[in-house]
């Protein structure tokens, strides 16, 4: 992971107006909602945005899941920022 692509530790993600997280039992699972779009969270992905609220910090979250899952930290900090990001590009998070 390069610099630039490092979320702030003290950044705090969240949905923004009109997208929303919801489980979809036509989609078979959890779901981002935002106009028009769909995008099908899996149970990872799942895990990472139901922190997202805005009110946690980006390294709260991360320490979080690497307590909750007894996963490497640097591997969840790397995974997290790359989801985060991706979903920021699609204009489904703020960062």
């Amino acid at each position: 992971m390069t610099e630039a692509n490092a979320i702030a530790p003290d950044a705090k993600p969240r949905l923004p107006r009109g997208v929303r997280l919801t489980h979809s039992e036509a989609q078979g699972g959890w779901v981002l909602l935002a106009p028009e779009r769909i995008f099908k969270a899996d149970a990872i992905a799942h895990e990472i945005l139901k922190r997202c609220t805005g009110e946690v910090t980006f390294q709260a979250i991360v320490d979080d899941l690497a307590a909750t899952f007894n996963a490497p930290r640097e591997r969840i900090s790397a995974d997290v920022t790359a989801l985060l990001h991706g979903l920021a590009d699609k204009k489904l998070l703020e960062l």
